[in-house]
Parts: structure tokens; sequence; C-alpha cells
């Protein structure tokens, strides 16, 4: 199910956490290579530049991995987050201490290079199903650990976020229905147990399935539906509940999602923004002061 809230990079705890991790892992004890060739208080100018096409995503956290390392690094971004760049584009210029800058490269440039990639990917499906009700939004198919900063990725392409965890939305996936004894029990349990205030979703794969979940409660339904039969499997879940709200997931590719979205869905759920992205190159290229 997608949520209405609005995920920014204003979290300094998330970003923190997700920051410090990535530094601990990448330099260890200490970058050996950087501190025994560049002298203390060295300082240099550097450029971080795109070395493909693509939309810009990342820059405050790239932002942050450097501020980590050394409060005084200036981070002067030439671009904003969500921006089409080409390229070439000069991203962003810094200027500062130069062990603190080298350290952090490569953590930075892991960052904005996967979630430049994650936006870019979106962007493309977004565009793919303009013309249609349909939005694009992702799962919670996404790296461990850094999940907030792939789905503000999603939003700076363009797209809609789907549950940010297991504890803000109901969804009955098959597992659940079938340890409660079916569907339909399994999503009359959650709104018995759950509350009145709270949307129902339910993982549905037929038309019998979907007539089950709606009569038992369910307002949000996913469907998991063969290309053919999507537009059908849509146009009966909206004779039983004009009001619900339907979704698409499963295998969404570039090839078959302006097929699914043409079906009249609401929402297009695509692992593939997160799941199997390719990071966009950035690379960033120094100046000594």
């Amino acid at each position: 199910m997608t949520q209405n809230q609005t995920l920014t990079t204003d979290s300094p705890l998330d970003i923190s956490h997700c920051i410090t991790r990535a530094l601990e892992e990448d330099i260890g004890s200490g970058d050996v290579t950087t501190d025994s060739i560049v002298p203390a208080g060295a300082l240099l100018r550097g450029r971080i530049i795109a070395k493909q096409d693509g939309i810009v995503a990342g820059l405050e956290v790239a932002n942050e991995v450097f501020r980590a390392l050394n409060k005084n690094i200036i981070f002067d971004a030439k671009v904003e987050d969500g921006s089409q760049v080409t390229k070439t584009t000069v991203l962003a210029e810094l200027n500062g201490d130069a062990r603190a800058l080298l350290t952090g490269e490569r953590t930075a440039l892991n960052f904005l290079g996967r979630m430049s990639g994650i936006a870019t990917l979106t962007r493309q499906f977004v565009r793919a199903v303009e013309g249609t009700r349909a939005k694009i939004a992702d799962t919670r198919q996404t790296t461990p650990g850094m999940r907030m900063l792939e789905k503000h990725a999603v939003l700076l392409g363009g797209g809609v976020n789907s549950r940010f965890g297991l504890d803000d939305g109901i969804c009955v996936e098959p597992n659940h229905a079938a340890l409660a004894g079916g569907l339909r029990a399994a999503v009359k349990s959650a709104g018995e147990n759950i509350g009145h205030i709270h949307r129902i979703g339910a993982v549905v794969s037929t038309k019998d399935e979907i007539k089950e979940a709606i009569e038992a409660g369910a307002t949000v339904l996913e469907l998991h539906v063969q290309i053919e039969d999507a537009q059908s499997c849509v146009q009966y879940a909206r004779e039983l509940s004009p009001a619900a709200s339907i979704e698409i997931g499963g295998e969404i590719t570039m090839d078959n999602v302006r097929r699914y979205a043409e079906s009249g869905a609401d929402i297009i759920r695509v692992a593939a923004l997160t799941q199997s992205v390719r990071a966009m190159a950035i690379s960033f290229q120094i100046q000594v002061s």
C-alpha cells in the first residue's frame, strides 16, 4: 500500500545512522593510504561530476558524509536533488580538509551513485506510464539499512512510496492467508484486531480472491495477475468496490509497465526500482590548493 507521507533527508538520526555505518565499514581503524601520504592540515578543492545523463539524488547525503569527517568542509551543490543532468555536469564543488575529502570520497559517491541510479530508473518508469492514471511506486524490496534513502530517491525520480515498514500499514499476503485458514479469514481478522481507522490491503491473483477480499473488508487490492487479465480484474474490482485502491505488483518491467498501467490501476509497484538498479556513474575530481 502506498503512503501519503513525504520522505525528506531532514531526519538526522536516520541519515547519521546510515552514514556512520557506511563510514565504519569503509574506514575501519583508519584510512592508512591517505594518512600515510597526505599531510595533516592539507587543503584541497574538488568537484563531483556526472559521468552519464540521469536524475541526481543524494547530494544532501553526500554533503553529510563529508561533514561527518570534518564539519568545516564546504559543499557547494550546483544542482538540486531531482534535477535532470547530463554527462560532465558539475554536481557540487568542495573545499576543505584533504584527508577528510579523500577518506569520505568513496562512501559519498556510493550513496550518490546508488540514489541517482534509483531516481533515474524511477523517472524512466514514470515517463513510460504518462497519460494513464497510474503512479509508479516502490516496494519493501530495498537494500537492508538503506530503505529510507532509497525511497527518498524514488520520490526524487517522480514516484511514490509504498509502506516504509511492517508497522505502518496492513497487507495480507498469501502466507498470512494460509496460516489464518484462508484469505477471507485473514482480512476479517486484521479488520477486527487493528481498528476501524486503518486501511486493509490484500494481495490477490484471481477474481474469486478479489471478491473474497473485498467482502471481508479489504480497501486496497494488490493484484498479481497476468498482463492479459489485468484490465478485466481491475474493472471487476471497481464494480465490487468503486472506492478501493487498485495496485498491481509482480514482475513489472519497462517492457510491460505501460500495458499494466493501461488496465486502469491506480498504482504500479515496481520492485526493480530498488532491487536491481544500476548505480549512476559519478566521479570526484580534485585540485590541490
